[in-house]
């Protein structure tokens, strides 16, 4: 700016001098005074801006820093819940070696695998050791080409080719008829198990085993079959796979109540279920040595008592039934009156219905617990035995009799807490580290059984029980683990039992999956032979039974395989051929 027009002030002119030309330039240079100032205040203005959006940039930047640490814990937290895998190490790759440098490498993959394989460094296959145990169904002698008169054979070098045979076997049975002397006419009779089909036991061991064990749909089924040369429809598939399997279904019938009645504990679980296009559940109840499954409509605590029973349909009032009224605490005049009629037995369940109504029993928990109990009481008069532990993941419909509780399942309650600070993470973390010494202490139980030990695991849980944190969520989940005290130390009094129900939630976990291909069952035969077949499929794999032997035995049927209620009860015993 000139310096004589700061403030906009002007040099005092003369009027003698103020000739036009000035009075045009004064005229010019007051309007340039008057533009200078407004863009001089325009300039402040922006600056002031500048500063507010410099201060606001540093505040986002502050907040986004704030928000990735966020980020990251909640990351952190993710992957500790859900115990995924810390990120991998990866090394950085190297260059290839050189053609003469790999030439000369004796454990380079090109010499240590000849078979182009991808094996590990120093270790060779050795495939003659695993042929040895093979069946030989036909031996080929292959000589040398162009030998010489008077060679003397030294002996054979044996090259063994596995192959499978897929092609059609098509018999025609000619029953042959014939005319007696006294007129009548006989005719010959096919095999009792190629009556009432047209198709062979193979064919058929083939249908089932596919659609029950490998979870092959039945139009995958019908194509691969049809590409086989086999003239078989949908319905006929269909038919085999749901119809004519009353011996299967007796087998797994009587499998359940072998299996408890033989056993010291069982496992259960239940899922989800479909049939008809409506929503269901369904039962598994098993062990080491078998298992057993049932789709119903409910999973209340009376169809979980009914699954026990088994064939048994009737309710019987006898003293174990009291005693659970009792402990259920059904008030004192409907248990009174169920009392007097005590040694009854109901023939089925509309009998039941009906003295309830008699007795004039109408509120819908007294009903519950007054059948729960009737339930019970046909469990003990069949012979149910009274120390069998029952071992589930604290569903409320298997707490019944002698009940144990999945340490897993107990620990996944803390699991799913998320703590809220530093602190929180930190007394999680100490319970999380209490609960897993005490099962490694009482998987060192099982072993040992030494009456110290049991000590003192009793007194660690009652100290992690008793224990109280700032974290309120973490001190309800505690006193919930002190009210299964009982459940989870069983284990205590009978080491005989395992400390979590994964063998349970292992077999289930077959229905699930052919659950989600082949979604829900349309006919009370396909429900019925979904379960038959899972109990049998999963009792063979436990017994060490190939299921394509069962099918195949079954059928024809020659019962080489013994039953499996004889396994179960120890009658038999399979012999294992070398």
């Amino acid at each position: 700016m000139v310096p004589f027009l700061k403030k906009g002030i002007l040099p005092s002119i003369p009027a003698a001098e103020q000739t036009p030309t000035v009075r045009l330039l004064m005229t010019l240079v007051e309007q340039q005074q008057v533009v200078i100032d407004s863009q001089q205040c325009t300039i402040e203005q922006l600056q002031l801006q500048i500063d507010r959006l410099r201060s606001s940039n540093e505040q986002l930047q502050q907040t986004l820093q704030e928000q990735q640490a966020q980020i990251e814990a909640l990351k952190a937290e993710i992957a500790r819940l859900k115990k995924l895998p810390k990120k991998p190490t990866i090394r950085p790759s190297t260059l290839p070696k050189d053609d003469d440098e790999s030439d000369d490498d004796p454990n380079d993959s090109d010499h240590s695998d000849p078979g182009g394989g991808n094996q590990a460094k120093g270790k060779t296959t050795k495939p003659g050791k695993r042929k040895k145990k093979l069946s030989i169904h036909h031996t080929c002698i292959i000589k040398p080409e162009g030998l010489p008169e008077g060679s003397r054979l030294l002996g054979y070098e044996d090259y063994t080719i596995q192959e499978l045979l897929i092609q059609p076997h098509n018999t025609r049975y000619r029953l042959a008829r014939y005319r007696t002397p006294e007129g009548k006419t006989l005719t010959g009779v096919l095999p009792e198990a190629l009556r009432d089909s047209h198709f062979g036991i193979t064919l058929k061991s083939h249908i089932l085993y596919q659609y029950y064990h490998q979870r092959v749909t039945q139009p995958l089924i019908m194509q691969q079959l049809t590409e086989w040369g086999i003239a078989i429809s949908s319905g006929q598939i269909s038919r085999i796979l749901t119809e004519q399997n009353d011996p299967f279904h007796a087998e797994k019938d009587a499998l359940l109540s072998a299996g408890i009645n033989h056993s010291d504990y069982i496992q259960v679980d239940d899922t989800g279920s479909r049939h008809e296009g409506k929503n269901g559940y369904c039962t598994h109840i098993g062990n080491p040595a078998f298992a057993w499954f049932s789709s119903t409509r409910s999973k209340s605590r009376i169809n979980f008592l009914k699954l026990l029973r088994g064939a048994a349909v009737d309710y019987t009032i006898n003293t174990a039934a009291l005693d659970y009224m009792k402990a259920e605490r059904l008030p004192q005049g409907p248990l009174l009156a169920i009392g007097q009629g005590q040694g009854q037995t109901f023939d089925d369940e509309v009998a039941w219905k009906h003295h309830l109504r008699q007795l004039r029993i109408r509120n819908k928990r007294h009903i519950r617990i007054a059948t729960e109990g009737a339930l019970l009481g046909t469990l003990f008069a069949c012979g149910f035995p009274p120390d069998l532990v029952i071992i589930s993941d604290d569903a409320g419909q298997f707490n019944i009799l002698l009940h144990a509780l999945c340490w897993v399942h107990a620990e996944r309650v803390f699991q799913r807490l998320l703590p809220l600070n530093p602190t929180h993470t930190k007394e999680l973390n100490w319970v999380h580290t209490q609960i897993w010494e005490i099962y490694a202490d009482l998987k060192d139980y099982k072993h040992t059984q030494d009456a110290e030990l049991k000590q003192a695991i009793e007194a660690h849980f009652d100290e992690l029980c008793r224990t109280r944190t700032s974290f309120a969520t973490l001190n309800q989940a505690l006193k919930r683990l002190a009210n299964n005290k009982k459940e989870l130390l069983l284990v205590l009094e009978r080491p005989d039992i395992p400390l979590h129900n994964n063998l349970s939630e292992g077999d289930i976990r077959e229905y699930v999956i052919k659950r989600k291909i082949s979604g829900s069952t349309r006919s009370e035969n396909g429900r019925r032979c979904r379960d038959t077949f899972a109990s049998l499929k999963k009792t063979c794999k436990k017994q060490g039974i190939s299921f394509w032997d069962f099918l195949i035995d079954r059928l024809r049927p020659q019962h080489l395989i013994p039953f499996l209620t004889d396994l179960l009860a120890g009658k038999v015993s399979l012999i294992k051929t070398s």
